[in-house]
């Protein structure tokens, strides 16, 4: 009998191992995880916080009985303490008893996942400064947020964000730090994160942007202040949400990796090492829009990632198609979504990528309500294939980045891309919708 050892049960994790023990399921599939949980969605932190969270267990969408009744055999609150790869073994011990066992594996699954960016400043180890990743970060928050008059939050990403909206809409004084110049700089162009901006300010919320944090000193009081080089901000608690980094140190060294420890895989989700898989934010992915292996902690790739090692894993059969990082958020009114390159991400590679926008209202002026929609559009001025895209409305316009997410994929150029058969209704688009609308006007902009 072949035996698995799936490490780390989080999106990746739980998908891997259903997808095993739905091809294989006269497997001996051994799943180990840290927490109690599993398949915890955590990008609803905000939405619990915010009170749009209908029930917090329902950000669960799997359990470890679940996986039992599938076959596998559950390692939960187990810390896995060291992996020989090439000795096919594994070591483990229960945070409940302390007893250490080992696993002999004939094929490892490698989904730790990742971990918060925690950098070294001083003072950031208080109680006072929090994180925001998994279960036991969520349930804090909410408590404190249910008595919270002031809050810094430090990140300006997509998690960031949107924990600094929905603290601000319950009527906790929010400060937003990050030390790029924008909000969601890494997502999107200045035209779209200006319109961002102006809602935070409404709202309420000081932005410290291109400012680092250089200390957290926590007062008598009980609040905490936030030192950054442009300034000092007290609150009663803060946030960190600067980002993550692969969860790999168990394997480091005996795999292929990344700099930042991401697993290299191939199409099949195969390491270095043939009988290792990886999936999820432990591992690379393909970025379509550049064609290179690159690292983008997403849940989406985890699912997809994590689904295919199930396919591949007794023989390569179903190859991984990439990614483009569509991504979406709603923040306050405004609807925004992107997929691929943004100019800004595309210079900072030293890309040759230009950018088309377009700002029109998404259907006809006859209609007795509209919006406008901001459109942007990359792409090659070489090969004219469509690079990424973003939009930005109080309408829905989260379509039209998955729309531009299969161009990209399937190599469209702007040419193909402002000819698609894309439907006109007045309850939904103009005569010509806008996506097609930014496609058209780059074409017109590149030249025959």
């Amino acid at each position: 009998m072949t035996t698995v050892a799936i490490v780390g049960c989080t999106h990746a994790g739980t998908f891997a191992a259903t997808s095993i023990l739905r091809e294989h399921p006269d497997w001996s599939v051994h799943v180990f995880e840290r927490g109690d949980t599993l398949s915890f969605l955590s990008c609803g932190i905000a939405l619990w916080v915010g009170d749009h969270v209908s029930g917090p267990r329902k950000m669960f969408y799997s359990s470890p009985a679940e996986l039992e009744k599938l076959g596998a055999t559950m390692h939960m609150r187990t810390d896995v303490t060291d992996i020989d790869v090439a000795g096919k073994t594994l070591e483990f011990r229960s945070l409940e008893t302390g007893d250490s066992q080992t696993l002999q594996f004939d094929k490892l699954v490698v989904t730790t996942g990742s971990r918060p960016v925690v950098p070294s400043i001083p003072g950031i180890e208080s109680d006072r400064v929090q994180l925001c990743k998994n279960w036991d970060n969520a349930v804090q928050i909410k408590e404190r947020a249910h008595d919270a008059k002031s809050v810094v939050v430090i990140g300006a990403g997509y998690i960031g964000a949107e924990l600094a909206e929905q603290f601000s809409t319950i009527g906790v004084e929010t400060t937003l730090i990050d030390a790029a110049d924008r909000v969601l700089a890494n997502n999107f162009d200045k035209l779209i994160t200006d319109q961002v901006e102006e809602r935070y300010r409404k709202h309420g919320v000081t932005l410290a942007l291109g400012e680092k944090v250089t200390a957290f000193t926590d007062n008598a009081d009980g609040t905490v202040t936030v030192t950054t080089t442009g300034g000092a901000y007290t609150a009663q608690f803060a946030v960190l949400a600067a980002g993550f980094l692969p969860n790999t140190d168990l394997v480091r060294g005996q795999v292929d990796t990344l700099a930042n420890g991401a697993i290299i895989t191939n199409e099949y989700m195969q390491a270095s090492v043939p009988y290792v898989y990886a999936a999820g934010d432990s591992a690379t992915v393909r970025y379509n829009p550049t064609g290179e292996l690159d690292y983008i902690p997403l849940a989406t790739n985890a699912v997809r990632q994590g689904t295919l090692i199930g396919l591949n894993i007794d023989t390569p059969t179903r190859t991984y198609m990439g990614t483009q990082a569509t991504s979406a958020v709603q923040l306050y009114d405004l609807s925004l979504a992107a997929s691929g390159l943004t100019q800004a991400t595309a210079d900072r590679r030293g890309l040759d990528v230009r950018s088309t926008e377009l700002v029109e209202d998404y259907r006809p002026a006859f209609m007795l309500s509209t919006a406008p929609v901001t459109s942007i559009l990359s792409w090659d001025p070489q090969t004219r294939l469509v690079k990424g895209a973003q939009f930005c409305s109080t309408a829905d316009i989260s379509g039209a980045a998955n729309t531009v997410s299969v161009a990209i994929q399937a190599g469209f150029t702007i040419d193909m891309l402002a000819n698609v058969d894309f439907l006109f209704q007045p309850n939904f688009d103009q005569p010509v919708y806008y996506v097609g609308a930014v496609a058209a006007k780059a074409v017109a902009e590149q030249g025959a």
